[in-house]
């Protein structure tokens, strides 16, 4: 019998590019996001520009072999989606070629557990960027044996700042079919949000929305909290995910200016408990 163990993570691979993939960005995709997230501009349920978070759609395919390269499948059983980040340096509009490719640059021991930070990049054909995401997962209870890169651009809430009254506090409801919405949506079909006895598997109570469902929402309440109409507005958004939201439940978003086109954000479910923290959402001038 063997002796040799296999290590939770291969750390040769860090900085490693993935292949690309090759995104045909329709109006009925941005609609179809649209309308799982519950966004109302009218050029984002019309199909023309996308909503912010919709640049995940395009990565997505991406992200997990990039995570894969790294973490063993044992480890990934304790993978939790922590922080995401994402520099939009030009909106997706309908009509467009994107082309992805996604990177672990990271990994990062940590008290309980092991961080992971993976760079996505799309362009267009050419080369021109579309945008940047840094996606940070982590792992509980799985150590790391050395410290490899740096974590993702820091985007936490200044703490003299959340005990001053918010810009706005926005509530918008969760329905029920959330998740399967935003499955069909997005392309998540990550089973803890569509089967009540598989999430209980893994100790939740029941299904849960996905955290990029929740940060959707966040962004519609900056938007609106702004009196922004353009979802193309959004330069940069980053949230940490702090607890799940669940199904027919709300969100509260507060909101506080930081500066000029920059603001912070949390949001809580209802009963107060905080979904997202560290939310940071800067518009373009």
């Amino acid at each position: 019998m063997s002796d040799v163990v296999a290590k939770p993570f291969a750390v040769e691979v860090i900085g490693q590019r993935g292949e690309q993939h090759r995104f045909e960005v329709s109006a009925e995709a941005i609609s179809r996001y649209a309308g799982a997230t519950d966004d109302t501009t009218p050029a984002a349920r019309e199909g023309r520009i996308a909503p912010p978070i919709f640049a995940i759609v395009p990565v997505w395919e991406a992200i997990a072999p990039a995570s894969r390269s790294v973490a063993s499948d044992e480890a990934r059983r304790s993978v939790l989606h922590y922080e995401q980040d994402m520099l939009l340096h030009t909106p997706i509009k309908a009509g467009m070629t994107l082309v992805s490719d996604a990177a672990p640059i990271a990994l990062l021991p940590r008290p309980n557990g092991t961080s992971l930070v993976i760079h996505t990049r799309t362009t267009t054909p050419d080369g021109a960027l579309v945008n940047e995401q840094y996606v940070t997962e982590f792992f509980r209870g799985v150590e790391a044996t050395e410290a490899l890169g740096d974590r993702a651009p820091d985007h936490r809430l200044p703490d003299d700042v959340k005990p001053t009254a918010p810009r706005a506090e926005i509530r918008y409801e969760v329905a029920a079919d959330q998740p399967a919405r935003y499955a069909e949506a997005s392309g998540d079909f990550f089973e803890i949000h569509l089967d009540d006895d598989a999430a209980r598997a893994v100790g939740l109570p029941g299904r849960i929305v996905h955290g990029l469902c929740t940060m959707a929402f966040t962004g519609r309440a900056v938007l609106e909290a702004a009196g922004v109409d353009d979802p193309g507005a959004v330069a940069r958004i980053a949230v940490r995910f702090s607890a799940p939201l669940f199904p027919g439940d709300g969100v509260t978003t507060r909101i506080w200016n930081l500066n000029e086109g920059v603001f912070g954000f949390e949001a809580f479910d209802g009963h107060g408990r905080a979904v997202i923290k560290d939310g940071r959402a800067e518009l373009r001038a």
